[in-house]
């Protein structure tokens, strides 16, 4: 059984500057399916899958400061209260539990130091030493979080006996060291972000240029999808690469970051999903829920998901999905009728339990009905799962939302937030290495367009460079017996 105690303040002090990151994950296995926490119960813990990151991002050994320094303690002191409080500084007993008063200071210390990572750069030292600094603190509190597990001792005369000796709680002991390995190689890929060939200008000046050359030359196909592409995403800075594009060993390496953060991102959202798995539902959601799952999924869904011929790919190509809302909405809808059907598959149970023998046709028909919810709870984790590998950037469904919000479990909490902010700084570093991978193979077909001048319009549209999307496949983790 678990066991929680109570830890002093110094204790923290004493080991705020033993944390040493490492860019190597030599205790992992094969790779964990994403999917299949939808289908079945998965355990406690799960292994992540080998990650090799290039040479050039070796491991990084972070230096913290001395916690004696008075700065230091008075600001871990305010945490901690802050903390043991419930984020309620007016002490009136009306702040959040525990657990997700620790959830919320390890979201909200992720925004501050990274925010939506908009260059790739490496983090600034000041920075990386809050993120190390104030992380230590916050994970100090699993510690305390154990389990007791029997051990053999010897006696000094001869002879064994057999005590009781602490270990941290299986989950603890096997998921959080492997989520601080990958946010050690995270930073390390930041780092590798050094002395570039590439530089990030200010989106107004790039949309200027553009304007001035569309006067003196005649508006190419080319340069109306790089317009289109500029105003995708307005807000963020502008990748500049050299007029000929980057150096084969700099996509070389930029390719090498690009894979290495793909397995990192599946191993956080692997971790992120078992823990998630585990929480239990809270009664606030199971109430919420309507009588029938025809009723949550609509007339369409519902119509489709009942067919003969159901087929998940193609519902999801038929559903109209402009939106990251729409999307949202449908996961929603989806995820709400499988704990419908789950509930009435375990209800049906319960009551063919109770009947006995003597009911007869009765009895018969509640096997009929709890085989028909069965299939159909089946399909709709079919489609859920489907639907959150084709958009792997998804935000979280209201029933995580509700799960995150009503949990008690704090080492439940810490793993949860820990590869949530992992998982979210992973896919922003693809998105943006994506955005630069897009730009320089743009201006490598720019440059080849202009040293051709034979080359005609319609033989530079037909070889212009599509964008880079992240595929699904990426994201399709094997199946393995730790899921079964």
């Amino acid at each position: 059984m678990a066991t929680t105690n109570s830890s002093e303040v110094d204790e923290y002090d004493h080991r705020s500057d033993a944390y040493t990151l490492s860019a190597d994950v030599s205790e992992s296995e094969s790779a964990i399916t994403l999917s299949d926490s939808l289908t079945n119960s998965p355990p406690r813990f799960r292994s992540i899958p080998d990650i090799t990151l290039p040479l050039e991002c070796h491991a990084n050994v972070v230096e913290i400061r001395d916690a004696t320094d008075p700065s230091e303690v008075e600001l871990m002191k305010e945490r901690f209260a802050k903390l043991l409080l419930g984020e309620d500084m007016s002490g009136g007993g009306k702040g959040v539990g525990t657990a997700l008063a620790i959830s919320n200071a390890i979201t909200n210390l992720s925004a501050t130091v990274f925010g939506e990572l908009w260059k790739l750069e490496p983090l600034a030292s000041q920075k990386k030493s809050m993120w190390h600094r104030e992380m230590e603190w916050l994970l100090c509190v699993s510690d305390s979080i154990v389990e007791l597990i029997p051990s053999f001792q010897e006696l000094p005369g001869g002879g064994t006996y057999e005590v009781m000796v602490t270990r941290p709680r299986m989950d603890l002991y096997v998921n959080l060291p492997a989520l601080k390995k990958l946010d050690g190689m995270l930073l390390s890929i930041l780092d590798g972000f050094r002395d570039t060939e590439f530089q990030y200008v200010d989106r107004g000046g790039i949309l200027d240029n553009d304007s001035e050359q569309n006067e003196s030359h005649p508006r190419s196909p080319f340069s109306r999808r790089c317009s289109v592409r500029l105003e995708e995403k307005w807000w963020l800075p502008f990748p500049k690469v050299p007029p000929r594009g980057l150096s084969d060993n700099t996509r070389k390496r930029l390719q090498q970051f690009r894979e290495c953060t793909i397995q990192i991102f599946k191993a956080a959202v692997a971790i992120n999903t078992c823990v998630l798995s585990e929480m239990e539902i809270p009664d606030v959601y199971l109430e919420s829920l309507p009588k029938s799952a025809k009723a949550c999924l609509g007339e369409t869904i519902y119509h489709y998901l009942t067919d003969d011929q159901f087929s998940p790919d193609c519902l999801l190509e038929y559903l109209e999905m402009s939106s990251e809302y729409t999307i949202l909405e449908i996961a929603n809808r989806i995820e709400a009728s499988v704990h419908i059907w789950r509930h009435k598959y375990f209800k049906r149970q319960l009551s063919r339990a109770k009947s006995g023998r003597s009911w007869g046709g009765k009895v018969k028909g509640l096997v009929s009905d709890k085989k028909k919810n069965k299939f159909l709870h089946q399909r709709a984790e079919t489609l859920l799962r489907n639907l959150k590998l084709q958009f792997p950037g998804l935000p979280q469904t209201a029933l995580d939302i509700q799960k995150i919000q009503y949990n008690k479990d704090v080492g439940q909490s810490i793993l949860e937030s820990y590869s949530r902010v992992i998982e979210s700084l992973a896919f922003n570093l693809m998105t943006r290495i994506d955005d630069l991978q897009y730009v320089d193979e743009t201006t490598r077909q720019r440059a080849a367009a202009e040293s051709s001048p034979m080359l005609g319009e319609s033989d530079s549209a037909s070889s212009l460079p599509t964008q880079k999307h992240i595929s699904p496949s990426l994201f399709s983790i094997q199946h393995t017996s730790c899921s079964s």
